[in-house]
Formats: structure tokens, sequence, C-alpha cells
């Protein structure tokens, strides 16, 4: 079992329902699943761009991402229907809490002049999204690979009903939020 998710299970949950006052076990919030989604608009003139895309996200996620066609097609942005244009990856289970766990204690740290991650990046209903400017921060990724470097969002859906119990238990997962 991975280390966060034993961690969720002995302490946060505990904590979570001493916090807010559930009466029941399962009514704690969770972590449901976290999407990593890689957006290339370039890949439309270059298409040896979205390998690396794919590539770099399979290293980071552990699992081999889908790729992400246009809808429609956009003459101002040279773009037809059907063309890659981007690439995701849908973590649930352990790979989901091990993504996290890194995420968490060993990539963020390693940004230059990192002073937490912002706490206005909540949707309402207690799930978090964060976007990463570049993707040399993940250990995985080998820089003298890289040809391009390209910035991903991060998405961790919850089943927190609102911000304040989605920031707690990030805040207990060991999200640096910045004061």
């Amino acid at each position: 079992m991975a280390r966060l998710k034993e961690a969720y299970l002995k302490n946060i949950v505990p904590a979570m329902t001493k916090e807010f006052g559930y009466t029941n076990r399962m009514a704690v919030p969770k972590v449901q699943k976290i999407s990593v989604n890689i957006g290339l608009g370039e890949a439309t003139g270059n298409s040896k761009l979205m390998d690396g895309a794919v590539n770099e996200l399979s290293l980071i996620a552990g699992q081999r991402p889908v790729i992400n066609k246009a809808r429609k097609s956009i003459a101002a942005f040279k773009l037809r229907e059907g063309m890659a244009i981007g690439c995701s990856v849908t973590l649930r289970g352990d790979r989901m809490y091990e993504f996290l766990d890194r995420l968490v204690s060993v990539t963020l740290p390693r940004v230059r002049d990192f002073r937490g991650v912002s706490s206005k990046s909540f949707d309402g209903r207690g799930n978090y999204t964060l976007g990463i400017k570049d993707q040399l921060i993940f250990p995985e990724i080998d820089y003298n690979k890289v040809e391009k470097t390209k910035g991903m969002n991060i998405c961790i859906t919850t089943t927190a009903r609102t911000d304040a119990e989605g920031q707690a238990l990030l805040k207990h997962l060991g999200m640096p939020f910045s004061k």
C-alpha cells in the first residue's frame, strides 16, 4: 500500500473527523482522482513535440497518457479537426497516492524560490488545480533529452463538499500552501 494512503487511513481520517465533526467515517473527504494534462498548441506545426510530451508524461505519471485531438477546426490557429493538440492521464488508486506523494515531497520543493502553492485555486467544490510552467522540476525527466519546456495542469479531484474541507484534506496530505 502507498505510504500516503496509509497515512490517510491512520492519521488523516481521525484528524479530519475531529476537525469537522463527521459522524460517519465514510463522510471524511478523500482524493478521488488526479488528472495531469499537457496542452500543446504548437504540435500543429511540429508533430515530434507530441511524442516528447507523451513520453515525458508517461515517465511522470507511470501510466500511458491519452492523446487529445481537436474537436473543431479553427482557421485562425491553423487547426484542423482531429489534429493532436495535447495529452492527458487520469490517476486513481495506489498510482494516484504515489504521484501525490512524489509531487508534495520531491517535486514542489525543487521549484526555485518556492513559497508554497496558492490556496485560491479551489473551484468551490473542494477540487484543486495546480499549473506547472516547466516539466523539468520532476526528477524523472532527463534534462538532456528535453526538446522544449512544456507546462502542465494537475487537477486533484476530491469528495469534499466545500473548499475549506478540500484545503484541510490537502494540507493534511502535505500540500505546501502559501501563507
